[in-house]
């Protein structure tokens, strides 16, 4: 069970979007369990809080610092609570972690060895980062974009409100993973703030921090976070209560409380948004509604494009806007998997950075572990040129997003192959065609695509998505 299907069945079983922080504080350890010893006390305190709330809450985590403080009985201490966590709560880990050189060995040690489901990451390092987390397809990472400090206002504030730095992070940790494997943490009491990232990330979950002030409008706060569907939003319960005799007692209130206000906004807000194809043609391309609604969101568009190898192209196709629109990335990785299901492979491969997200989903949908080749190679750390676990003879199908040259994709299958596997097959979504699928036949490839650039064109001008000078545009540039 992936860490999003624990997670939904927590909440539903529980009826609570609570998590529990369970950190081994001295400073906040109740004098009632101070007599036997500090690491006996924060044990016993700590399970005592899982007795009295797991029946509340629809997650627990654990902050990693405090038992890294603690030294090697810490580390113990930090076995017996995840031990102690009932296996139908997940686990969010939460590590704030942000060292490139070790993040393979954290990956291994937090989602293998400890078995926890989630865990917490800086952004600084970027997608590289969370790769090595990413690769495991039924855990999560959330990304830490936002925090309650006040000293940290200018930084992420920077440069301006209007933009600030917390917002865009948020908006390009969304291109690192699929909504199934990557949220966000979000810390504020400041309803504005939390708007602010659920319209950049209106598909993400979202885990809050940090909220509780004496003036907090819990409603606003829900309005804010909640997503279209009154969900996506974990709420923290307050630390201070964690001491306090009728812990239970307090956690129940604050989860009717919490229904009472998703059920008011449930009721005024109970909408969807729903794409039409507004024609209708005769002897119609199989995927023709998904080409014309890859065309009305914005990632098919008709000009003068430079190439990344100086070319000028009429058209320009950006297929990374998709993973923000959940429908939309569903059909896609149907067309993809209407391809790979008729294949032989034994592990997906993604070629980073604009297919990661696609070739994570079509591992989930298929059922098939995911590994990707690195764009760079480090040159500390594991050095590693292929990251996931994989045994050299087995076979992997590359996945790519477009075939304009074959360069990427290509690199990418002979990297895998440097480490023992074989590769047979290359999946895109777009060919560019001009010859670039005989070019990988040629060195041994067979290339499969969704579509082509001429089957989206034809699409385009019969629906009369374009007209008949963007046409003949794309048709001169095919001479």
């Amino acid at each position: 069970m992936s860490f999003f299907e624990k997670l939904d069945a927590a909440i539903a079983r529980s009826d609570s979007l609570l998590v529990v922080g369970l950190d081994p504080n001295p400073e906040m350890l109740p004098s009632r369990y101070g007599q036997s010893g500090r690491m006996e006390g924060l044990r016993d305190w700590l399970l005592w809080v899982i007795d009295q709330t797991q029946t509340h809450v629809c997650a627990y985590k654990p902050t990693l610092g405090f038992y890294e403080a603690l030294g090697a009985p810490g580390f113990a201490l930090l076995g017996d609570i995840l031990q102690a966590i009932p296996d139908t709560i997940p686990v969010i880990l939460d590590a704030k972690h942000g060292d490139l050189n070790t993040s393979s060995a954290l990956a291994q040690t937090v989602f293998d060895r400890w078995q926890v489901d989630a865990i917490t990451l800086n952004p600084y390092c970027g997608q590289d980062l969370a790769a090595p987390f990413l690769v495991y397809l039924d855990r999560a990472v959330l990304v830490t974009c936002c925090t309650s400090n006040p000293s940290a206002r200018l930084v992420q504030g920077y440069p301006s409100a209007e933009r600030p730095l917390y917002l865009a992070i948020a908006q390009e940790a969304r291109t690192w993973g699929t909504p199934t494997q990557l949220g966000l943490e979000v810390g504020t009491s400041d309803p504005a703030v939390l708007a602010s990232v659920r319209a950049i990330a209106p598909e993400r979950l979202i885990l809050a921090r940090s909220i509780w002030q004496e003036t907090v409008d819990l409603p606003q706060m829900l309005a804010a976070g909640l997503d279209g569907e009154g969900r996506g939003l974990l709420l923290p319960i307050p630390q201070d209560w964690l001491g306090q005799d009728d812990v239970g007692a307090r956690v129940r209130s604050l989860q009717r409380q919490i229904q009472q206000v998703r059920s008011g906004l449930a009721q005024g807000s109970a909408s969807c948004q729903l794409w039409m194809p507004n024609v209708c043609t005769f002897d119609s391309h199989p995927l023709q509604n998904l080409i014309l609604q890859l065309f009305d969101v914005g990632c098919i568009l008709f000009g003068e494009f430079v190439q990344a190898s100086g070319a000028v192209f009429p058209y320009y196709i950006d297929l990374r806007t998709i993973i923000s629109n959940p429908q939309l990335f569903q059909q896609v990785l149907n067309a993809y998997a209407a391809i790979l299901q008729d294949l032989t492979f034994d592990r997906i491969a993604g070629i980073p950075y604009g297919s990661l997200p696609t070739a994570t989903g079509l591992a989930l949908q298929l059922n098939h572990p995911m590994i990707f080749p690195r764009k760079e190679v480090k040159a500390h750390g594991t050095r590693r040129l292929v990251e996931g676990n994989f045994n050299p003879g087995e076979t992997a199908v590359v996945v790519d997003d477009i075939l304009i040259s074959g360069k990427s994709a290509m690199e990418g299958a002979a990297k895998l192959q440097s480490v023992g596997l074989a590769v047979q097959d290359i999946v895109v979504f777009l060919d560019h065609e001009q010859g670039v699928k005989d070019r990988l036949r040629q060195q041994g490839y067979r290339a499969h695509s969704v579509l082509s650039i001429s089957e989206i064109t034809q699409t385009l001008y019969q629906t009369g998505r374009i007209d008949e000078g963007q046409f003949q545009a794309f048709q001169d540039s095919e001479i």
